[in-house]
């Protein structure tokens, strides 16, 4: 009876992913965005650390869920993008480490294991051509091409889906989908507890990749009048 409660509390944590991740397709790029705080159940383990990073060249990364299992998936990644890269000499393309990615997570979370792999990805990248794309891929290991804008499964993603469903429209430039990704963190931040304590902000356009806001979100205690 004991071990069943403890399964079932240890899966319930596992699956609670604080986190909120934001990728906006432009005319002229991808905004790619996220938080910096984590969380264990109801303690927050750390303030700062990046959720979005850019893992070569060409490629930014953002995930929700255990960051275990993250960092390990963005380790593989890596490697296997490079794997791919030399066998073929040539770059993959920014759908092809979607797929990857995608055929990762689906493998991992069917996997026997006490504790299962969660994560949710997004990727955002510029191919040789000078194309910019944007995907998701859900915790299941489902893969779609994003057209607009998406926030995956994050703890977040009710509270930026509104900002960005009022906001966003076809064909805006990625100054304008900078602002509309801190608009939507900062609404994020103020009533989701999984998230908070900074942002961070990427511009993927097909001259190369730039972090253009790297932010610490600190309290403020004032008297009050």
């Amino acid at each position: 009876m004991q071990n069943n409660k403890m399964d079932t509390e240890l899966k319930n944590n596992i699956l609670k992913t604080g986190t909120t991740i934001i990728g906006i397709v432009c005319k002229d790029g991808v905004i790619m965005a996220g938080d910096r705080q984590v969380t264990g159940g109801n303690i927050v383990l750390q303030k700062d650390f990046r959720k979005v990073n850019q893992i070569n060249d060409y490629l930014v990364i953002s995930w929700t869920g255990t960051v275990a299992d993250a960092l390990m998936l963005t380790k593989i990644i890596n490697a296997e993008l490079r794997l791919k890269e030399l066998k073929a000499k040539k770059r993959p393309s920014v759908k092809e480490a979607a797929n990857l990615i995608a055929m990762i997570t689906f493998r991992n979370i069917r996997q026997p294991s006490m504790i299962p792999s969660i994560v949710g990805t997004l990727i955002a990248g510029y191919n040789e051509d000078g194309t910019t794309e944007l995907y998701s891929i859900e915790p299941a290991g489902g893969v779609c091409k994003v057209k607009d804008y998406d926030a995956n499964f994050g703890s977040g993603m009710p509270y930026v889906l509104g900002v960005l469903e009022k906001e966003y429209k076809t064909g805006i430039t990625v100054k304008e989908g900078r602002n509309m990704a801190i608009d939507a963190l900062k609404a994020s931040t103020q009533r989701d507890v999984g998230s908070g304590h900074g942002i961070d902000v990427f511009e993927i356009t097909k001259d190369g990749i730039k972090q253009v806001i790297e932010q610490e979100i600190i309290s403020e205690y004032r008297d009050r009048k």
